[in-house]
């Protein structure tokens, strides 16, 4: 029994129209889901409302029990002064632990042989299929 290779053509008319099918999916999933959170954020702000009214932090109901919590969110719009700041308070830990994979990339690139201790990379191929372009 000979095993017979389907054409790399019709592998990739295949893997188009499954790429097709996947964004149409997941362009109704994100749809419904953008439906849902805008509800649930009209629910939140009326129980926000009702509980700073009643000027509590916690009620519980028979559904669970529900908390007024304060999030704080912070950004800079000055990346010069603040990285300028770390280095002088030696705070680097106000940095989140993620390296930007383009920018090491781009220091590796320009610096042969300089490899920060501790890197790992991992590097594997991968297959894409682009539309055919017109002739």
């Amino acid at each position: 029994m000979s095993e017979q290779t389907i054409p790399l053509d019709k592998l990739a008319k295949v893997y188009r129209k499954m790429r097709d099918q996947i964004s149409e999916l997941t362009k109704e999933y994100d749809t419904q889901v953008e439906l849902l959170k805008a509800q649930q954020d009209e629910i939140k702000n009326a129980m926000k409302e009702q509980m700073q009214a009643l000027g509590v932090t916690s009620v519980r109901t028979d559904q669970g029990t529900v908390v007024l919590s304060v999030k704080t969110r912070y950004s800079t719009a000055d990346w010069d002064s603040f990285k300028k700041f770390v280095l002088e308070h030696d705070a680097l830990d106000l940095f989140e632990k993620r390296i930007a994979q383009l920018n090491m990339k781009q220091f590796l690139d320009e610096n042969p042989g300089v490899v920060p201790p501790g890197l790992n990379s991992n590097s594997e191929y991968d297959v894409s299929v682009r539309k055919p372009t017109s002739k």
